[in-house]
């Protein structure tokens, strides 16, 4: 069955290797008939939540930036991959405010299947562990989300280091099978 996939791309850096990652998991997934976005959230206006409360009834955000197109995206995909680089042993601040800012529909973010691509300059799996965590706290929100797989690229710190990893096979093969 062929799916919508909706890769999210949280990098400071295009070609970064979090990104890098997001083209081969991409690549992948086009290989085996799926359709394929990606969208770079350093590409995007996208306003701090300010906790306004409009979106409680209205389910609409009361700010004017990229996100309602985001969202729309996100609720029609059917399988969404988030990808951050660890900055801190947590997820990048690009893309937390875009989970901040889920908040006017997520309740529309239904039955999804999700990856996670994170990457870390630090070599050891823990490095992940609170990324990955903080994945699941977005997730117990959503209705039935299926956390899939989370493909980690440690020991990375600079451009290109991600390059010629077997990682980056991995992604493919992850994105091939979805």
């Amino acid at each position: 069955m062929k799916k919508n996939v909706l890769v999210i791309s949280s990098s400071p850096r295009k070609g970064g290797n979090s990104d890098t990652l997001c083209d081969e998991f991409i690549k992948g997934a086009q290989s085996a008939g799926h359709n394929t976005e990606k969208i770079f959230l350093r590409d995007k206006k996208i306003h701090y939540c300010t906790g306004c409360g409009v979106c409680y009834n209205t389910k609409k955000c009361s700010q004017k930036d990229d996100m309602d197109e985001i969202l729309d995206k996100m609720i029609a995909a059917n399988v969404i991959v988030l990808a951050t680089p660890v900055y801190f042993y947590t997820m990048c601040g690009q893309l937390k405010t875009m989970i901040d800012r889920c908040c006017s529909r997520y309740t529309q973010i239904v039955n999804k299947d999700f990856y996670y691509i994170i990457t870390a300059a630090d070599p050891m799996p823990e490095a992940v562990e609170r990324v990955i965590n903080e994945f699941g706290g977005f997730m117990d929100c959503l209705t039935d989300p299926v956390e899939k797989d989370s493909i980690n690229g440690l020991g990375v710190w600079n451009k290109g280091d991600i390059n010629g990893k077997e990682i980056l096979h991995e992604a493919f093969i992850k994105g091939k099978n979805i």
